[in-house]
């Protein structure tokens, strides 16, 4: 029960960041990818049944804020918490080089992802290629940084070691 509260707490602040704050970068260019973000932490640290739930809900909740087609960000984010918390069995989780790199890769995938519904032909190609570079290289650094930041401030590691946890 404990897990479900926390996992609506995430799904009500992520979208409330996406809507509010983080709306006027969007305005300006700069998007910061907190739904690949929130789905990749949480499937890093609880697994991919939770990691593809979150994203599924997540997701789900995000298509009825956009008022855009239903499923577009559930698919998407629920098959990226599954391959997550699927391949965080295996990673060094609290390294801040991994997390560094699965941000910038689940960012960039979700983003070109998102991009597809929206291509408007080869001219604005270039455009929204350059749109879904930057923004994974804003927020895989943004994210790494505000684990960095968390785990110093917690004084523990966020996520427990993929050996001791790993459940078949």
């Amino acid at each position: 029960m404990k897990q479900i509260g926390a996992l609506l707490t995430v799904v009500v602040v992520t979208l409330l960041l996406r809507s509010t704050a983080l709306s006027a970068l969007a305005a300006r260019g700069v998007v910061l990818d907190v739904l690949a973000f929130a789905v990749t932490i949480w499937a890093l640290r609880n697994g991919e049944t939770w990691g593809s739930t979150c994203g599924f809900f997540l997701g789900l909740a995000a298509d009825f804020d956009a008022a855009h087609w239903l499923g577009r960000h559930a698919l998407a984010l629920a098959l990226m918490g599954y391959a997550v918390g699927r391949l965080g069995r295996t990673l060094v989780r609290d390294s801040a080089r991994t997390q560094l790199v699965v941000l910038f890769i689940c960012t960039l995938l979700h983003q070109a992802w998102c991009a597809a519904f929206s291509f408007g032909g080869a001219e604005g190609a270039v455009v929204t290629g350059m749109r879904i570079l930057i923004s994974a290289a804003v927020t895989a650094p943004a994210g790494t940084l505000i684990l960095g930041v968390v785990r110093r401030v917690t004084g523990h590691p966020l996520f427990s070691h993929a050996h001791l946890d790993a459940k078949s």
